[in-house]
């Protein structure tokens, strides 16, 4: 099942717990409803950090920049995040955004 699939599903469920998300060092948001993005966002860095990645790619685009805006403000918040910068051009630029994730406790 597609990673977009596999989230949709997950947030879409009666059942809450129904289908995980696959953890991954990267997600590209362009497929998913604005009004989702943060929740997505955020359940995609918890559920990776406990697959052990330390490093996220997340993906937005470039537009006007909202999707950007939005995942910085929910990055600042996050506890279990050490720091996020653009990414480098061959990497997106300032269309994605690279997560560092501190190590579990």
């Amino acid at each position: 099942m597609s990673q977009k699939k596999e989230l949709k599903k997950s947030f879409n469920s009666e059942e809450e717990n129904a289908t995980s998300i696959a953890p991954g060092d990267s997600i590209d948001l362009h497929t998913f409803h604005p009004k989702d993005i943060s929740s997505v966002v955020e359940e995609f860095l918890k559920i990776s950090r406990e697959a052990g990645y330390r490093e996220i790619r997340i993906i937005h685009g470039k537009g006007i920049g909202v999707q950007r805006n939005i995942i910085r403000k929910l990055l600042k918040k996050l506890p279990y995040v050490k720091d996020f910068y653009d990414a480098p051009p061959e990497r997106g630029h300032y269309g994605s955004t690279i997560v560092i994730l501190k190590d579990e406790d």
